[in-house]
Formats: structure tokens, C-alpha cells, sequence
């Protein structure tokens, strides 16, 4: 912030000194996943990328991660960086990117945001001010984000085309279901996450179009991780990632496009790709007590449901530590857990905890949803209510931890001071 202070300029007299160019990968969900992977993958090419991997994605924290690679051996030859949704902006304007990979924009933090037409907006407007030199990767399912691609060249889509991973309709909480042409209702022919999908505007003709980097298959193991089938321009790819779920089959296929937008050699993609561990709080996997804790963060109705679905590739009796703070960082609305499906996990949980700030918001959600007040404890502390959780799951099972962001970073200080975990900014290698 100091720096900024007295040389407003300096993310960009920075970024001009990378001879690789900077890479900005920006969403609602998931950026932070995809930009840890497009790193591994510059890493395996060969390069010497900034990152800002401990999360500080503002225009402040771009400007710190570049600061602190000053005088360092080897010297940096690129950069790859996660951007807030509405920092995003700013940090085009001064990084002069060589490639922009946009991966969707879902419901978060109304009272920072407002409506996501309104970043959608501001997205607009960024993208009509990159350098024609510019890489713009988009995900093609979502329709708010495709609609920035049109007339602009070089554009690199990808999208989802398993139709095992189909939702049986679209979730009711789904956020982007009109047409950014005409306003007019989308029809969608699949629905694979939230309003991502296959989507064509019946009145208009606006539809989607066919991506570059397709995803033709995804095999999920479970909650242990995903092995993703791809075609690209580059060829046929068969990627392992220690991640599981839909939306990282999403996070993986933005990485690849983003990976090839940047240069990477494709035959070192995959290899990059499966070497590469979960991001602080993202399916990060810790031992403690003799139990394996899981943390799976979600911030906005999407994430959560995912989450959801995500713990029920696990086919034992769930034990979930579920915790919601409304803090800034989280957005103090907390209205959208009434939009989260957590019906399904009702008759799956043998534990329940619930914590954070508005535990008890929580606990009325979960009772109108039916569940049976036995299997439910409330526990607002980080510290009691991972002693809880952990003493109701058996020893040698797991307990997933599904916090919103500040939430997390509570229960990941418990975990760190308990051994179990490493601090949030060392994470990373390099």
C-alpha cells in the first residue's frame, strides 16, 4: 500500500520487467485453485512465475507479490496472479496481460458487489481495454462471461461436455439464466454447476459456442480427486488432479486453457497438473487426532452446493463441521444459505457442528430442512467446535470442515496451532 502510495504506476513498471508476461485469472469460485495449477504448469515449463499464492489479490497484493521478487535468484521471468472480481479491472489497466482467463461469475458478497450484472459490466469494459496482444480465455457455459468474448480475436473457450455430469434441472438458486443480449429466459439443453451449462437463447439466437478446451469425460474418485478428459488445440490431454468434484473439472480445464495461453509446452500440462496439492482451505487434506479433516470453503450458494455434492461421493456416514461468519470478507448477507440444497445431506450425517458468528442461523436452516436435532451440535467457537466434531467422528474417519472465508481462516489458525496444518502464507513453493 506504501508502495502504491508514492508510485501509483509501479505494478506495471514492475510487470514490464517480466520478459514472460503476467497471466490474471479472475471468479467468483475457483480462482484461486486454477491459478496455483496454471502456476505449477509454468514452474514444469521451465519458467520462474511470480504468484501471489497466499491470497492477496487485490491491486495492494499484486503489487507485494511483485515487490518482494526483487533482487531474487533466479530472477522472475513471469507472472500468474488470482485478481478479485472487481479488482480485476485495475490490474489489467497497469499489468498489460498476456492472457486473461475469465472462469465465472456467481451470486457473492451483494453488499461489495451488488448483482453480478454489475461486474459483469465492469468485466465488459476491461476486456474492451486490453492490448490486442491479449490471451482472453472465457468459460463458455456461462453465459455471462461468454458474452464478453464475441468480435474479439484469439479468444480460447472452454467448457463441459461429459453429460454424465449433468444436473437433472437447474438448481433453483442458479444465478445467470437470462440472455446478456436480449434478457430474454435461457433454455439449457444440461445444467453441470449452477447456471453453467449448455445454453441457447430461444429468442434471440444467442448461444453458446463450441469450446477450444472441451472436457469429454470426467472420472471422480470419490472425494480423493478427478481424472479429467480433454481435447484441445494441442491435442487430447488425460489429466489427474488431487481435487475432487464437478467444479474442479472446470478449474482443471481453465488451467489447461490458461496453461496454453501462457506459452506452457503442452506435454508438460498434465504432469504439472498432477503433481499439484490443493490451495489452502480448497480440499486441503490434514491428519489430526487420528481423523483426516478435510476443508472444502464456500462463500455463496454455487460453492456451497457443490461442496454438498461433493461429500456425498463419500458413501460413509458424514461427519461435517459447517461454519458461517458475516464478516467483510464473507459479505455480512448471510440470507443465502436458504438458497443452499443441504436437503440431500440430511439423511447421509451422523455428525453435525455448527460454528462460526451465525451458528445459530445455521442451526435454524438445518432444522427447517428436518434434520433431527439429536445428530446437531452448536458450537460458535473455532477451538470447541473442532473438539466437538472431532469426538463425534470415529476415530480413523473424516470430518469435513465447510467454512465460509473468514470462518476458515479461524479454524485453519486452530489446525496450525494444533500442528496439523502450516500457516496460510507459507503455502506454496516458491
Amino acid at each position: 500500500m506504501v508502495l502504491l502510495k508514492v508510485r501509483p504506476g509501479a505494478v506495471g513498471e514492475l510487470a514490464a520487467r517480466l520478459p514472460g508476461g503476467v497471466g490474471l485469472v479472475s471468479a467468483t469460485n475457483g480462482k484461486t485453485t486454477t491459478a496455483r495449477l496454471i502456476t505449477a504448469c509454468l514452474r514444469a515449463d521451465g519458467r520462474v512465475p511470480v504468484a501471489n499464492r497466499a491470497g492477496a489479490n487485490l491491486l495492494s497484493g499484486v503489487a507485494t507479490a511483485l515487490l518482494e521478487t526483487q533482487g531474487r535468484t533466479p530472477a522472475p521471468d513471469c507472472a500468474l496472479f488470482e485478481v478479485d472480481e472487481a479488482a480485476l479491472p485495475a490490474v489489467a489497466a497497469q499489468s498489460g496481460p498476456r492472457a486473461v482467463v475469465l472462469m465465472n461469475l456467481f451470486r457473492d458478497q451483494l453488499d461489495r458487489y451488488g448483482e453480478l450484472e454489475t461486474l459483469a459490466a465492469r468485466w465488459a469494459a476491461m476486456v474492451a481495454g486490453l492490448p490486442a496482444t491479449t490471451r482472453l480465455v472465457v468459460n463458455a457455459d456461462d453465459p455471462a462471461v461468454a458474452a464478453l468474448a464475441p468480435g474479439r480475436p484469439g479468444v480460447v473457450r472452454f467448457g463441459v461436455e461429459d453429460p454424465a455430469l449433468a444436473l437433472p434441472a437447474l438448481p433453483h438458486a442458479a444465478d445467470s439464466t437470462r440472455c446478456r443480449r436480449c434478457e430474454a429466459p435461457l433454455d439449457y439443453s444440461a445444467v453441470f454447476l449452477g447456471h453453467l451449462g449448455h445454453w441457447r437463447c430461444p429468442a434471440c439466437g444467442l448461444e453458446r459456442q463450441a469450446p477450444e478446451v472441451r472436457v469429454t469425460r470426467v472420472e471422480l474418485d470419490g472425494v480423493r480427486g478427478s481424472r479429467v478428459h480433454l481435447t484441445t488445440p494441442a491435442g487430447a490431454m488425460t489429466v489427474d488432479i488431487a481435487l475432487p468434484g464437478v467444479h474442479n473439472a472446470y478449474n482443471a480445464a481453465a488451467a489447461v486453457a490458461g496453461a496454453l495461453a501462457m506459452g506452457v509446452t503442452p506435454a508438460r500440462i498434465a504432469p504439472a497438473l498432477a503433481g499439484a496439492q490443493a490451495a489452502f482451505g480448497r480440499a486441503e487434506r490434514v491428519a489430526l487426532e487420528g481423523r483426516e479433516v478435510v476443508l472444502l470453503l464456500a462463500k455463496n450458494p454455487t460453492g456451497a452446493n457443490e461442496n454438498v455434492r461433493t461429500v456425498l461421493l463419500d458413501p460413509a456416514p458424514l461427519h461435517l463441521l459447517v461454519a458461517l461468519n458475516d464478516r467483510t470478507a464473507d459479505g455480512r448477507d448471510v440470507s443465502w444459505i436458504w438458497d443452499v440444497d443441504y436437503e440431500p445431506l440430511l439423511e447421509r450425517i451422523a455428525s453435525l457442528t455448527l460454528a462460526g458468528d451465525r451458528a445459530h442461523d445455521l442451526a435454524l436452516r438445518f432444522r427447517y430442512a428436518g434434520l433431527d436435532p439429536a445428530v446437531m451440535r452448536v458450537a460458535p467457537g473455532p477451538d470447541e467446535a473442532i473438539d466437538g466434531a472431532l469426538a463425534a467422528t470415529p476415530a480413523g474417519g473424516t470430518l469435513y470442515l465447510l467454512p465460509t472465508y473468514t470462518a476458515m481462516h479461524e479454524l485453519r489458525a486452530v489446525l496450525v496451532r494444533r500442528g496439523a496444518a502450516a500457516d496460510f502464507w507459507r503455502d506454496g513453493d516458491g
